[in-house]
């Protein structure tokens, strides 16, 4: 399809996409480094939310400044910004995540020169009221600090039309998602992966009407014949390594669903309408699916993650982790408990941004399916 193809150029070279859409608009260009950033309030704002998702080579200049032993995300996005390849950023957005991304923030602070610096210092614990009126004072200020960065009064209609954006964007995943699950075959998971690259860089009102063209087509669409293929549900971070989707289905497999960082986890569940649009906002990040360095439960992540691991009828879990991301690492063990009690099998796979995956990950993805 040739919206597919659009999506794989832009991904290709994200960052000339950003500069081309800034000299075509004049829009500004906010960056972000997690799925908790208020993308909804850059886009009422006028501006284009830019995922940073990590580095565009070997790392050199950030090592003067973090420990190696830091995750590559956080490392290479620090020596883009020190290297001028996102000279082209208005500022950037740091939402209270895990402790390398705070630190990262007050690292960037001083020393990259992409423009106004934000903070948005989100509440840790989710699943109290109070949390959610928290929620609720930070989005509050963070709409006031864009103003004040992006001189720009962000109107409730703004909000609104941006809330509507979204809810287009993530009711069409979701129906992507649910063919993925349902009919494996009609649309490759490298492909689903680069739909999921696009949408955090892409003029998010373009992609809404280039994803639905592609939705409506693929649900038109014959269901492929069954194959031999192992059910895989994917967990994880943040997965911007090259087509490890395309590996997993060459060893055998087909990923029927994910729970990743840059996958469902920020672009499933919609942001009710008829309330207050900033309540609207805050609610929906509150109860979004939660990430590793939240909390809402002792058991919460792993309890939807073997909810969502039975619900797409998956054979088997690969878990997809960054090298050094502690949140993550700190959640396997008792996920990995939790997956082997209900009896479904997993496997852990490390791996770094800048070194190539192919080898060994294809020959541990074919043992796992084999093992199934």
């Amino acid at each position: 399809m040739e919206a597919i193809f659009q999506f794989k150029d832009i991904c290709e070279d994200p960052k000339t996409y950003a500069r081309r859409w800034k000299e075509k608009t004049g829009g500004k260009v906010i960056g972000t480094l997690c799925s908790y950033a208020p993308e909804e309030l850059i886009l009422a704002g006028g501006a284009l939310a830019f995922r940073i998702v990590g580095g565009s080579g070997s790392i050199s200049k950030a090592d003067a400044h973090l420990q190696t032993y830091s995750c590559s995300l956080v490392r290479g996005a620090l020596d883009d910004a020190l290297n001028g390849e996102l000279d082209f950023l208005d500022g950037a957005i740091f939402p209270h995540t895990c402790d390398s991304i705070q630190r990262l923030s007050d690292i960037w602070r001083m020393n990259a020169k992409t423009g106004f610096h934000l903070d948005v210092v989100l509440p840790v614990k989710l699943n109290t009221q109070s949390a959610r009126d928290y929620m609720t004072a930070v989005m509050r200020k963070a709409r006031t600090d864009l103003e004040a960065v992006l001189a720009k009064s962000i109107t409730d209609e703004d909000l609104q039309a941006a809330i509507d954006t979204y809810n287009g964007i993530r009711s069409a995943m979701q129906r992507l998602y649910t063919l993925q699950n349902d009919r494996p075959g009609t649309i490759a998971g490298s492909d689903v992966h680069t739909i999921v690259r696009a949408s955090m860089v892409m003029d998010r009102y373009d992609f809404l009407n280039r994803l639905a063209q592609v939705v409506d087509t693929l649900e038109r669409q014959p269901e492929p014949e069954s194959t031999a293929a192992k059910r895989i549900f994917l967990s994880g971070g943040v997965c911007n390594l090259p087509d490890v989707y395309g590996i997993i289905e060459s060893a055998g497999g087909a990923v029927v669903g994910d729970d990743l960082c840059t996958g469902s986890r920020g672009l499933t569940g919609p942001i009710d309408t008829g309330d207050d649009p900033m309540d609207a906002i805050a609610g929906r990040y509150a109860r979004r699916a939660i990430c590793p360095a939240k909390h809402a439960g002792i058991t919460n992540r792993g309890d939807d993650l073997v909810r969502l691991a039975k619900a797409s009828r998956a054979q088997g879990v690969i878990l997809v982790f960054l090298k050094f991301c502690d949140p993550h690492a700190f959640d396997y063990p008792y996920l990995k408990s939790m997956l082997d009690a209900e009896g479904i099998p997993s496997l852990l796979v490390e791996l770094e941004e800048q070194t190539a995956l192919q080898g060994q990950f294809q020959t541990r993805c074919e043992a796992f399916m084999e093992m199934l």
